[in-house]
């Protein structure tokens, strides 16, 4: 997941995530960006690619439990889930 070209844009995305509002522009944004998220749009501009590359690196990540979705109008937001996170780090740790 994290050995090739792809992987650095997930670990990047997963480093932005950590702190979202150090790493994304505030823009028309509601409330807290660690609470509802950021959408596909913010990371795609923040990478520099196109908004569907950006959806599928952050729909696979959500695929395999490291980021929570969650819907706000016609748009999906992103943000971790420290819990599975934590979990996957000790997993590699003891060497699955």
């Amino acid at each position: 997941m994290m050995r090739n070209p792809t992987g650095g844009m997930r670990r990047d995305i997963l480093d932005w995530l950590k702190d979202p509002a150090a790493h994304f522009p505030s823009g028309r944004r509601r409330g807290d960006l660690a609470e509802t998220g950021v959408t596909a749009r913010a990371v795609a501009v923040k990478l520099g690619v196109s908004r569907r590359t950006a959806a599928a690196h952050l729909d696979f990540l959500s695929r395999i439990g490291l980021l929570r979705t969650r819907r706000i109008r016609c748009r999906t937001h992103y943000r971790r889930d420290e819990v599975r996170i934590a979990e996957v780090a000790r997993m590699f740790e003891k060497g699955w």
